[in-house]
């Protein structure tokens, strides 16, 4: 992990340099054991062709012959160790080259490293990046094992698994290769959650009573008893006819949901809608709540909403360890059929956490997770919060940073505003916390090492954290601490120059752009809104040049293609927007490789790691996506139509290995 910002320029390495890095990635070669192993899938070995690229056998006795995925079907390769996912695939017998070469004659291999942009082959061993260049360079530096055999080189003779040339593969003509996509903000468990009861997408109240009595009926066991908690998220009542929220009631007036404990948490987590069944079994329901909001009716009563810290007064059973490992496999056997290879999990409670090292110890983690610790308490918690970098076998888990809330959600007007809503002038939001006591709290985490990522999105939020961080910067090295603001959504003009003169790292996520565009402007008003969801903006006043991409799932779609394709468009999947097609505000639309970039390196930088992760760069470690299109050159329109062919994790026979396919359907 380097403390120096030299790191931000991404250099390629020149050719002294790169045989420096070659030696070191040669070093860490072991003199035991094969190097070859098979690639396997349960019981069936698996053929290297079905990763979507071309090969010939060595041997020159028998038909020559390349097989390649079956479409419309995705094969996605995922190089684990014992993961307990059941796995199609079509392929034969082959053995993996501890050293490699994956080619792309078109030069369809994006690298995120500015020196060299697009290159036709890079070269892996023992789970590094070893080399990249051209197709004729590669061949006469590392030999090719079909066509010219070994190359006459002291490289060569070091590495004992090229002593019969470099194997080299290809991808398919229209294919392209690009970094591990990052998610820098997600909530990877809580998404197998929603997966179990998802109520989003409906237009209305009853559309999510319906869902609701649809998941009831299928499952007997909870038909049967009505003391079973019924728990679900996704329900967003800007999407309804009269974009109010529902109540208790509403629940009620189903006969086969009345008289349950049904808890609905809101799109994006900052609310919940509960059944009367719940109200009568929450006793004493205070006035009021300090940053946040009981919804009352005319006559005083709660209506069944709990917005922002009001939703800690209702308390749903814990999950248990079985739970929270069905949610988990759903999660990241979706991430990973999407490309993802990196995920910062923005608040993982401490059972998370625990749970999440028991998968790392049994090696059963497949991509990488950065995790912001959190605790739900009004003192300090950082000393409940265990750290660890490169945790488990694989090194596939690290903590070092925390989340904190400064304010809640725009949707829900629970976001801090310096002005009253325009759509409710009664309104400003919700801090939920002082100004001193995040000050003191954010201080704590601060000199305890913490890396410290606050949630803000409306201005007054963003307002009072870049004054704490700017306090809290005085005489310190903003590189080696990079703190960030998640979200970063609504800022004053002055704010978005302020962020980037601090150093301070806006993790965004395009995708609420686009989802909230249809009524952000109502929300803020015409003035407001134009310094709002400012990408181009905060990515050119960045110092760095850095702007982390996200998500936010299950808040929005896993799909990481979804976010490059806001970011770069500005439009809706359906290809609107409020200022007609050619986007909203289509002035804060980032370039392809801005956004590209946004998903491989910057995420790598803000969690510590842009020395390993985050471009195809000598040294690195081989985390790399084979997609069917060309997302960096084919119209907007098309980008979503992209389909993942393989997701790669350390893809290195030298370590021991086991790789799995999937067969995963059109997206």
């Amino acid at each position: 992990m380097s403390g120096s910002t030299s790191s931000l320029r991404q250099r390629h390495p020149r050719s002294s340099d790169e045989a420096d890095s070659t030696t070191a990635i040669m070093e860490k070669e072991t003199d035991s054991g094969s190097s070859d192993a098979k690639l396997t899938a349960g019981s069936s070995p698996v053929s290297k062709d079905t990763l979507g690229v071309k090969t010939k056998p060595v041997s020159s006795s028998g038909p020559k012959e390349h097989i390649t995925y079956q479409k419309p079907f995705a094969l996605i390769l995922i190089i684990i160790a014992a993961f307990g996912f059941a796995f199609l695939l079509r392929g034969r017998s082959s053995r993996l080259p501890k050293t490699y070469a994956l080619c792309s004659k078109e030069g369809n291999i994006y690298t995120v490293d500015a020196a060299h942009p697009r290159v036709e082959c890079v070269v892996v061993h023992n789970s590094r990046i070893l080399s990249v260049g051209s197709l004729a360079e590669t061949r006469v530096r590392f030999g090719d094992a079909e066509k010219t055999g070994p190359a006459a080189s002291t490289l060569t003779g070091r590495l004992r698994s090229l002593k019969n040339g470099l194997k080299f593969y290809f991808v398919e003509p229209g294919h392209i290769v690009v970094p591990g996509l990052a998610d820098a903000h997600a909530h990877l468990i809580e998404h197998g959650f929603k997966r179990h009861l998802e109520v989003d997408n409906c237009s209305s109240v009853q559309d999510v009573i319906t869902k609701v009595e649809n998941y009831v009926t299928a499952r007997p066991d909870v038909l049967n008893d009505k003391n079973i908690w019924i728990q679900g998220m996704g329900w967003d009542q800007t999407k309804w006819p009269s974009s109010e929220f529902p109540t208790a009631a509403d629940l009620d007036s189903n006969i086969l949901l009345r008289g349950r404990p049904i808890v609905l948490r809101r799109v994006d987590g900052h609310a919940l809608w509960v059944s009367s069944r719940v109200l009568e079994d929450t006793n004493n329901l205070p006035e009021s709540v300090d940053g946040g909001a009981i919804v009352r009716g005319d006559d005083g009563k709660p209506t069944g909403v709990f917005v922002d810290n009001a939703m800690a007064l209702i308390k749903p059973p814990a999950w248990t360890e079985k739970e929270m490992l069905e949610y988990y496999l759903t999660a990241v056997k979706e991430a990973l059929s999407y490309g993802l290879t990196s995920i910062h999990d923005a608040a993982t409670l401490p059972d998370m956490i625990s749970f999440l090292k028991k998968m790392a110890d049994a090696n059963q983690l497949p991509l990488r997770l950065y995790l912001m610790g959190f605790v739900e308490s009004d003192e300090y918690w950082g000393d409940q919060i265990e750290r660890f970098v490169n945790y488990g076998p694989a090194g596939r888990l690290t903590l070092r940073s925390v989340k904190l809330f400064m304010d809640g959600a725009l949707g829900s007007w629970g976001a801090a505003l310096l002005e009253p809503y325009t759509d409710v002038p009664d309104l400003r939001g919700f801090l939920l916390r002082s100004p001193e006591a995040m000050s003191q709290l954010a201080k704590r985490m601060w000199d305890d090492g913490f890396q410290v990522n606050i949630h803000c999105i409306g201005d007054w939020a963003n307002n009072v954290v870049l004054d704490i961080f700017e306090d809290l910067l005085r005489g310190a090295n903003v590189t080696d601490r990079r703190p960030r603001i998640e979200h970063a959504q609504i800022m004053v003009p002055a704010d978005l120059e302020r962020i980037g003169r601090l150093g301070v790292i806006p993790s965004v996520q395009p995708t609420h752009a686009t989802n909230d565009m249809w009524y952000a402007e109502r929300r803020l008003g015409s003035k407001r809104i134009k310094s709002a969801y400012a990408y181009k903006t905060l990515l050119e006043q960045s110092d760095q040049h850095i702007l982390p991409l996200g998500s936010d799932f299950p808040v929005e779609g896993v799909n990481p293609l979804l976010g490059f394709y806001a970011a770069v468009a500005r439009l809706s999947v359906d290809g609107e927007s409020p200022h007609g097609d050619g986007g909203w505000f289509p002035e804060q639309r980032l370039t392809r490789a801005e956004a590209l970039k946004g998903m491989t390196f910057d995420p790598a930088y803000a969690s510590f790691n842009e020395d390993n992760l985050g471009s195809l760069t000598p040294g690195k470690l081989a985390d790399f996506v084979v997609l069917d299109t060309d997302i960096m050159t084919v119209p907007a329109s098309l980008i979503l139509q992209a389909k993942v062919l393989a997701t790669v994790v350390d893809w290195s026979t030298g370590v021991r290995k086991t790789a799995s396919v999937t067969r995963r359907g059109p997206m």
